[in-house]
């Protein structure tokens, strides 16, 4: 019964996805589509990723689903809105669907995984980042779905409310598989619906197979994973744009867990205008470079940043994250 569910699944996903992209882009060529059509790759629609979060918010188990619905559409209204700000505000429309999509993820899935719902509302982060590369965000999706599917099956992870273990993760990998020709290809982006939903339906996979220890380490392994797929774009934006020189894993790492508007607004509001220097001078120091720190203290809204860039070479041309 499930594997006739999932292929019909598959179906509509991958004819979901081609029919979205061609009136997608139909429209926006014409421009009557806003911030759903990206001005890059000679023209790129965005948010495609629509098609799974339907189908996903439909058929994951009761309760499991809600989560995946408020998330999706508060992404959906991030996807619309783009980067218009509230008033005077230093929050963008965006940023704040965002957050609130978070706070009710966390609340309403307390119920369902205890504090692994933070986790799992966090998730959006890692995954968000890797959208902005075509292809980066479906790999880090198919292989951890792939991988948690293969771990509840040698575990023998026990069915939750009568439904096998590994339907979540089988659903999402075969969503994602559906959707993801496009998207390698550069020609379509999953958008802030895509990215996130994905993020949620993999962070309840990894509760199911783990609980809250095993949410956890998949979370560190996804957000490493993502770090991964993306290093070189990473480390050329490091570079070029915050000015980082010699970037180490540890800093691609952090940038994933915590780069993008939203940590960039928590280091505006802890930090306020200080600007915190991690040299490698001292044992210490040296280890807290390795483990990301220059990345996770930077502050762009710092006044006192140094604007010159020792050659690094890895630099080239100014190469922001989504452009390649």
């Amino acid at each position: 019964m499930f594997l006739e569910l999932l292929l019909v699944l598959f179906i509509l996903s991958f004819l979901g996805t081609g029919a979205l992209n061609i009136i997608f882009r139909f429209l926006g060529k014409r421009g009557y589509m806003g911030n759903l059509y990206e001005p890059v790759r000679g023209g790129t629609p965005r948010a495609i990723g629509i098609v799974p979060f339907i189908l996903i918010s439909l058929f994951l188990p009761a309760g499991y689903n809600n989560l995946v619905l408020v998330m999706g559409l508060c992404a959906l209204v991030d996807d619309v809105m783009g980067r218009r700000r509230i008033a005077n505000l230093p929050i963008e429309v965006g940023q704040l669907a965002r957050g609130i999509g978070m706070l009710c993820v966390t609340g309403l899935g307390y119920s369902l995984m205890g504090i692994s719902s933070i986790l799992v509302a966090l998730l959006i982060q890692p995954m968000n980042i890797a959208d902005m590369q075509p292809g980066s965000a479906a790999s880090g999706v198919i292989i951890m779905s792939f991988f948690t599917i293969l771990a509840t099956l040698i575990i023998g992870v026990e069915p939750v409310a009568q439904i096998p273990a590994y339907y979540v993760p089988l659903l999402t990998l075969v969503t994602c598989i559906a959707y993801a020709p496009l998207d390698f290809s550069g020609k379509i982006m999953m958008g802030e619906v895509g990215n996130h939903t994905f993020a949620i339906a993999l962070g309840i996979g990894y509760y199911i197979l783990g609980g809250f220890v095993g949410t956890l380490i998949l979370f560190i392994v996804t957000t490493a994973l993502i770090a991964y797929i993306r290093r070189d774009n990473l480390s050329r934006f490091l570079v070029n744009k915050l000015h980082i020189n010699n970037p180490t894993f540890g800093d691609l790492f952090m940038d994933v867990l915590t780069g993008g508007g939203l940590g960039d607004l928590f280091r505006k509001i802890i930090l306020r205008q200080r600007k915190q220097e991690v040299t490698d001078n001292l044992l210490i120091s040296f280890l807290l470079i390795s483990l990301g720190f220059r990345r996770l203290l930077y502050n762009p809204y710092s006044p006192n940043l140094e604007r010159v860039v020792e050659k690094d070479v890895r630099t080239k041309p100014a190469d922001l994250r989504r452009l390649n």
